[in-house]
């Protein structure tokens, strides 16, 4: 089997699904070439992820990561969720095919550009360190 049980049951029944529309951080990652998009939707109150909503244009690997990686932050300080790595997603997810590892690393993208737009919207002062680009390849397709 390609792909792992949890991966099927996120892809299935994806948690935090939808928008929110005064959203405090949106990160958006992908390319439209190769059809994966995902955009994050953060909801933060006292530095504390709230709550979290993902749209996702893509496969089942990138559904199943957006989805198990808002799982993975919701409840949790900014701080935390600006750790979590697309290793851990991946993981979580008890693996994913080498092919599809990089819809992990979008997961781990848009969340970082969501935090890192709220601080902008608030003029929070943040480390640039911290939001540096992973070395994946972002011109990557396999359709």
């Amino acid at each position: 089997m390609l792909y792992s049980e949890v991966v099927m049951d996120h892809f299935m029944n994806p948690r935090n699904v939808g928008t929110i529309a005064d959203a405090d951080g949106v990160g958006e990652v992908g390319n439209a070439k190769c059809g994966d998009i995902m955009r994050i939707y953060l909801k933060i109150k006292n530095d504390v992820i709230e709550d979290v909503k993902f749209e996702t244009f893509g496969c089942g690997s990138a559904i199943a990561s957006s989805s198990m990686a808002t799982e993975m932050i919701k409840g949790k300080p900014l701080s935390q969720a600006l750790t979590l790595t697309n290793k851990a997603v991946a993981e979580a997810l008890d693996g994913l095919p080498a092919h599809k590892l990089h819809c992990s690393v979008l997961a781990e993208e848009a969340i970082k550009n969501a935090i890192k737009n709220y601080y902008d919207k608030n003029g929070i002062e943040y480390n640039e360190e911290q939001f540096k680009e992973s070395a994946h390849e972002h011109g990557h397709c396999d359709i």
